[in-house]
Parts: C-alpha cells; structure tokens; sequence
C-alpha cells in the first residue's frame, strides 16, 4: 500500500511548476447558504452519528492547532493544559451552511481565475484545495490546476494536516492568487491536495476545500491567512471581516461590517491569545441565572455546536427543568431538553448578554415524535474552555477584528 510520504515524494519529482460582486459600505460581501443541518436524518430527527462525528472533528481540530501552535512558536498553548504534543503522522460573500457544520461561498485561484466553493473556518488558519492529482477522495470535487495558473509557484513543501477524529489532508504547497469578491491575495501559501480522507470525500464534505481565518500561529504552512494578507498588502480599507450566519441573507464582508446587517452598537472582548479567536467568555445563564462564570472560549464558525467543559455544562442543563444526559440515545457529553418548554439562554461577552434563540439551541427531536429534543450545547472531558460556534453565531452578527485584536458581537437588525 503506496504512503502519503512515498506519494507526495514521488510528486515533487514530477512538479515542474467569477461572478461579479457589488460593492457595498467599506468593504466587499460574499454570499453565504445553508444546507439541511448536521443533526437530522431523513425522518427530521437527530442523527446520532452525525453528532457524534462533528463533535469529535470539533475537539479534534482545536486540539491539532495547539500541535502546530507549539511548532510554530516554541510555546505549549496556554489552553492546551498539561498535554503532550501529539505524534504526528469591505466586500461581501454569499455562504453556504454544510450540512449545518460549515458556512461556504466562492473564490477564484490563480491567473487566469479557477472557482471554488470553500469552508470559511475562524478555528482554523490555512486554505487547501483538491489538486488535479488527487485521486482518492477527490472525485466529485473541482480540482485545483496549478498547471494552467501562470501566478502559481510550487514551494516543494509538502503539507500533512490531521486531526484525532481521523481524518486528513495531504499534498504539496504553492504560492498563487486567491480572490475573495473583489479582493486579491498575491502570493498566497496553500496546499493543493493529493489526498483527501474518506471524511472529505464529496458525500461527507460537499465544498472543494477550506479556508481557514484564523491567526498564523496555528498555521500547518506557518504562512499568514489569505485576510491577513490581504491587510499586509493593503487591499482593505479596514482590518476587519465580519459574518452573518442564518438561514437566509448569511455573507461573509471583507474590510470592514454591514451596516445593514446589524443594530446598535458592537459589544468588543479582546483576543487574549493570537492563534485561535480566542477571547474570555463571561458566563452563560439559563432564565437569567448564571450557571457559570469566567472562561476562555474560541470562536469558530466551523463548529455547529456550543462546546463547553464537562463540568460547566452540566450545570448549564441542571438549571433548565426536564433536561437529560443523553450518552446512550446520542453519545458522551450531549443532553436532551422539553421541545415544548425551552427556556431562554445567553452567552455574555463584554459584560453583555446574547440570547440564544429556542430555535438554534435545540437540534430536533431525538426520534421520530419525541418530545425530547438535543442541545446544542455539548460537554467534552478533554478541555477546560469552550468552543462557540453556529449554535450561538447565528443569533449575532459578529466582527474579527485583525487590526485591533479582537471580537465584536451585535444585534441582528
């Protein structure tokens, strides 16, 4: 059986080498759509090894980032507690949910421009594509063609990211051309994909690829993000993008926020270390009781759920009468709560409260014609902060503000 080194060394001996957008504001939009959600089966009611899977790829990922956090800084990341690195082996844009788990829209590579649909993921830091080489998982896919990009620049590096739920990306990177609405990253560091995982398989993973919005530290090419050059090589009036994620009108905007999409004024906390969106979460309450207090929390539009410490979760679904475990209709770490008697949440940032709506916080009902319905609040044993995702994104428009190191939530309008 042919290895990922054996393939990607034998590749480097081979390797010799958009709709228009309407400008609005500051910035530039891309438009962002939703599939069904992660949660249902075709009956409307829960899949329990779909969420089983997104909360293990969920963990995973954070936790490969303090992997690579740690080789590109010399450092343990500060939330990565008492573990060992692991062995390893302006413009707006429309969005597409991904089964519920990531957010998609259109960019376009290389000279003259390839399109390609992508995850745009703030938990993580690199964009990679399915490349014309790939076979295996990549059918059904569009392919990245380096060949035919006269911006494309082969970097002979060859790129190896895992993730503990099991799946992986594999290949080799460049340098060219990525475009996001009417905004151009020159020289962008990327990984054209010579193997994807059954997980990215077209069935499992419908977009062509991922672009990661987070920070460079946790970077597997240590190379800054496509928006952090796009600020470097001053193609934005602001440091800022910004997401509005819902069942219609989601987009991406590129320098700057929609003044359209939000009301009042934005509640800002800092990042309080650059790598993830990492900022300090004030608490959730339930009927207005704070069921905990202080704690770190990323923010990551590739997450569906709300992923908090075991501890403070549980006590987050004490506080709401009828809720369950649920370990052995669902799995580890998820609960269930009444359909019909949902009480109001928040999650505070900033010394401000947010309400997460009845609708978001419940995921279905368990089976067919329950009254019992999932959280969307999940638990994991192996951390100490949490993981903030559509769950609670959909229900404020949110701010990521390079510039200023920080997150900015506000009122949908």
């Amino acid at each position: 059986m042919l290895t990922i080194a054996f393939i990607i060394s034998s590749l480097y001996l081979l390797a010799t080498t958009a709709a228009p957008f309407q400008p609005e504001s500051k910035g530039f939009k891309i438009a962002l759509t939703k599939r069904a959600t992660i949660a249902t089966s075709y009956q409307g009611s829960v899949d329990p090894s779909k969420m089983k899977g997104h909360l293990a790829y969920t963990t995973a990922k954070i936790e490969s980032g303090f992997d690579v956090y740690q080789r590109n800084t010399g450092k343990v990341h500060p939330l990565a507690g008492n573990r060992t690195m692991r062995k390893r082996s302006g413009h707006p844009l429309s969005l597409q949910d991904d089964d519920g788990t990531l957010w998609q829209g259109v960019i376009s590579v290389g000279t003259p421009p390839q399109d390609f649909t992508v995850d745009f993921d703030t938990g993580s830091s690199d964009i990679f594509l399915a490349s014309s080489l790939c076979n295996m998982y990549c059918a059904g896919h569009k392919s990245y063609h380096a060949e035919n990009s006269t911006t494309a620049k082969n970097l002979f590096k060859s790129f190896n990211i895992e993730y503990g739920d099991g799946s992986s990306v594999a290949g080799l990177q460049y340098s060219d051309s990525v475009s996001i609405a009417e905004v151009t990253a020159e020289n962008q560091t990327m990984g054209s994909a010579i193997l994807y995982s059954s997980g990215f398989a077209p069935d499992e993973y419908p977009p062509d690829g991922l672009m990661g919005m987070a920070f460079p530290e946790i970077s597997e090419y240590n190379a800054n993000p496509v928006f952090q050059n796009l600020v470097a090589q001053n193609k934005t009036e602001d440091a800022v993008f910004a997401f509005k994620l819902a069942k219609t009108g989601s987009e991406l905007f590129v320098g700057g926020v929609n003044d359209a999409l939000y009301q009042g004024n934005f509640s800002y906390t800092n990042v309080t270390e650059k790598g993830y969106w990492q900022v300090n979460m004030d608490g959730a309450c339930v009927a207005g009781n704070r069921t905990s207090g202080n704690v770190s929390a990323i923010i990551d539009t590739g997450t569906t759920l709300v992923v908090g410490n075991t501890e403070s979760v549980r006590a987050f679904y004490a506080a709401i009468p009828g809720s369950k475990e649920a370990e052995k209709s669902i799995g580890s770490g998820f609960y269930t709560i009444p359909c019909n008697a949902i009480p109001d949440v928040s999650l505070s940032f900033g010394g401000r409260a947010f309400n997460i709506s009845h609708e978001t916080l419940s995921l279905g009902p368990v089976k067919q014609g329950s009254q019992d319905c999932l959280g969307g609040v999940a638990a994991s044993d192996d951390q100490d902060y949490w993981i903030v995702g559509d769950v609670f994104l959909q229900n404020v428009y949110t701010a990521f503000d390079i510039g200023n190191s920080r997150v900015g939530f506000a009122d949908l309008a």
